[in-house]
């Protein structure tokens, strides 16, 4: 198997032998890299390679001299862009932030650096994490590595794309109401957004702050709790991280005694593809056959969880892009008469479609008249959402669920219809609503070969016990593939 392909604890185990080098991984990354991403095009930027041999070969010479090697031991990580790193472009796949090179680093930026992650490059994105397809960047639209003709889903669709064309052995994404997780399961990769504040978001670039969170992308479970352990923790930069310690999770992934597991009705209702459908059934089938106990549960404020996603949402990135405006830093119109009319044209043409539907839509239910009508009610329904699950974790241990309710869909084929692309996130964006942590995996492909996820979601910060049903999963599906 070529070094590309392998995981993360593959890599390592050959790594700590000495059996190959860093230097050897970050040949065989580019190998693929060089097959694959002109028709993928998963990256933005990838950074300059005699550059990134370098970094391998100074780990390579450490470990020769036997000194401390990280825990990422020189594994080769994709960022998607809208996470600083100092000195490498950060342009949230917009044309505003085109030529923006952040002056200092994102806490889990220098979290991977510590630990001897090398940084290969930043991933593509739907533009300010505003969409679900990532066919709404500014530079160009990534496909799904299964099927260049279909969408790798949004918006970290580049950093999945990337974990799955083996053009990095591991990525971080950010996920505001699936981004994660729904690229995750249409590229037929892991994807886990953790509790909200679970791991730090100083240095992401803001959409919905309330809803933001940053998680990981990779090849299985296992290589999911490595890079959770060593982004996750506390962090004095930002005030809404928890001050929780945090475990060692790849020495908890396995299941002490047996689950309660939860199948929310309402999340196999209308709408969802049944080829979905049946994946999602054969992974409870197996649970059960496991040993587990599968019990229906209802969330009865589900058919809520869209319209008070994207008023909150949208309200949160209506405030949060203001900061936008040829004035500080960024994009600035040329030509312009005044002050007024540069911002105009600034924000006109700076910022696409997808994301000035998005300002107006927040500024409007932000407005005067209107905040008691939107934005304060959708809090509330976010209450009321968060009161289902808790209720709802009074009788099982773990939630699961489709990610999404089809797998990948045809490039273009809901680009014209922003309301078809929203509704795609009805399973996914309750778990940014509230805070949960929840888990994309692989559970099978459909008739045309493009991948399925299935989703398990548990308590807050219950990031042991998540990792741990996943894990279980993952293995239960690979007897039977």
């Amino acid at each position: 198997m070529k070094l590309s392909h392998m995981n993360a604890h593959e890599l390592k185990a050959l790594l700590a032998t000495k059996e190959v080098s860093c230097k050897e991984i970050m040949s065989s990354i580019f190998d693929e890299i060089d097959k694959r991403e002109y028709d993928v095009a998963a990256y933005i930027h990838i950074r300059d390679k005699k550059e990134l041999f370098t970094e391998a070969e100074k780990i390579d010479n450490r470990r020769l001299k036997a000194d401390n090697i990280g825990i990422l031991d020189g594994l080769p990580i994709s960022i998607k862009d809208n996470i600083c790193t100092k000195a490498i472009p950060t342009t949230c796949a917009s044309k505003m932030l085109e030529n923006f090179v952040p002056p200092y680093d994102a806490t889990i930026i220098k979290k991977i650096r510590q630990a001897d992650g090398i940084i290969i490059g930043k991933t593509n994105l739907d533009e300010f994490a505003m969409g679900s397809s990532t066919e709404h960047s500014a530079f160009k639209i990534t496909k799904n590595p299964h099927n260049t003709d279909y969408v790798p889903g949004g918006t970290s669709g580049g950093a999945c794309a990337s974990v799955a064309a083996n053009e990095c052995i591991m990525a971080i994404g950010s996920d505001t109401g699936g981004s994660i997780r729904q690229p995750a399961s249409f590229c037929g990769v892991t994807g886990l957004k953790p509790t909200y504040g679970r791991v730090s978001r100083f240095g992401l670039v803001a959409y919905g702050s309330s809803l933001d969170q940053i998680g990981t992308v990779t090849k299985n479970v296992k290589d999911t709790a490595l890079l959770l352990q060593v982004i996750a923790g506390v962090d004095s930069l930002d005030a809404t991280s928890v001050d929780e310690s945090v475990p060692n999770y790849c020495d908890l992934l396995s299941l002490n005694g047996k689950l309660t597991v939860g199948i929310p009705k309402e999340f196999f209702a209308e709408g969802l593809d049944h080829e979905v459908e049946n994946a999602v059934k054969n992974c409870i089938s197996l649970l059960e056959k496991d040993g587990h106990n599968v019990i229906e549960i209802s969330i009865p404020h589900t058919p809520y969880a869209v319209p008070a996603y994207y008023i909150t949402a949208c309200s949160e990135a209506s405030s949060n892009l203001a900061r936008y405006d040829g004035v500080k830093y960024g994009y600035r119109a040329t030509d312009t008469k005044n002050l007024m009319d540069m911002y105009l044209k600034t924000r006109g043409s700076g910022f696409g479609a997808e994301v000035k539907r998005r300002i107006m839509l927040g500024t409007y239910t932000l407005s005067a008249g209107y905040y008691d009508a939107f934005y304060l009610k959708a809090a509330k329904v976010r209450t009321l959402i968060a009161q289902d699950f808790a209720k709802a974790f009074e009788l099982c241990d773990i939630i699961i669920s489709p990610v999404a309710p089809t797998a990948a869909y045809k490039i273009g084929e809901k680009a014209d219809d922003p309301l078809a692309m929203y509704l795609g996130d009805i399973y996914s964006v309750i778990a940014n609503l509230t805070g949960l942590p929840a888990i994309s995996v692989p559970c099978g492909w459909t008739t045309s070969r493009l991948p399925i996820g299935v989703q398990l979601t548990t308590r807050a910060l219950n990031e042991p016990l998540l990792l741990s049903a996943a894990y279980r999963l993952e293995q239960l599906l690979a007897t039977v593939a």
